[in-house]
């Protein structure tokens, strides 16, 4: 009997790639709060920028702008490794390969963000005109974003099915309910810029979330 057992396949080969996961899920969990740290502590640094008219991509511009660009830079590659991250990490749960591909696309586009940078206007950078005349690097950073966001809101509604599948019943039912908010908020975004930014700030954070809670072991079946 102790040859039969000492024969048996041993789980240990497969907990470090667990954990390499895990700690790749540390960029999905921290792109989102850093992003928005870094946006809020320029945004009262920069003379003339105001969340209420202006938006976070408009920081990329005037003398300080590469600040943001790297903002953006740093954005992205953290959510590409924390996309890696979820790959390991839910790989064979249904939404296991989806999910994190999308999430993978939201962290490119935050590459495409930093390469094409938002046009100026609404008085920003100081000295800008109140309106904004649409350029091609400008038309080319809001299908960045566009594309960047959809697909991040269609990453939370596939990754509803591992949330759902580790017992966690709430955050599926959320995960669904969150992109609503998010593409409400860019909806509005033509009566108020600062809708589309608590839009775009809600996305970031639940993916926060979600990564976070993926991360930690699936919850305990419940009693019959």
């Amino acid at each position: 009997m102790p040859h039969t057992l000492s024969a048996l396949p041993h789980p240990a080969p497969t907990a470090p790639a667990s954990r390499r996961g895990r700690t790749a899920l540390v960029g999905g969990m921290a792109a989102g709060p850093l992003f928005l740290g870094a946006a809020i502590v320029q945004s009262f640094a920069r003379d003339g920028f105001d969340f209420g008219r202006n938006a976070i991509s408009q920081l990329a511009l005037g003398e300080s702008g590469w600040v943001q660009t790297v903002n953006f830079s740093l954005a992205g590659a953290l959510l590409i490794a924390g996309a890696a991250g979820l790959r390991r990490v839910v790989g064979g749960d249904a939404g296991g390969t989806w999910g994190p591909v999308l999430v993978g696309v939201f962290g490119i586009s935050f590459w495409a963000a930093a390469a094409f940078p938002a046009d100026a206007g609404a008085g920003f950078p100081v000295g800008a005109p109140g309106t904004t005349v649409m350029s091609g690097h400008g038309a080319a950073h809001m299908a960045a974003g566009m594309v960047g966001y959809l697909a991040l809101c269609a990453a939370f509604v596939v990754l509803s099915r591992p949330l759902a599948t580790r017992g966690h019943r709430s955050w599926a039912v959320a995960s669904r309910l969150v992109p609503v908010a998010v593409l409400v908020g860019f909806m509005a975004s033509a009566a108020s810029v600062l809708a589309f930014t608590a839009g775009a700030g809600l996305g970031l954070l639940w993916l926060t979330a979600v990564t976070a809670r993926l991360a930690m072991p699936p919850a305990p079946p419940r009693a019959a």
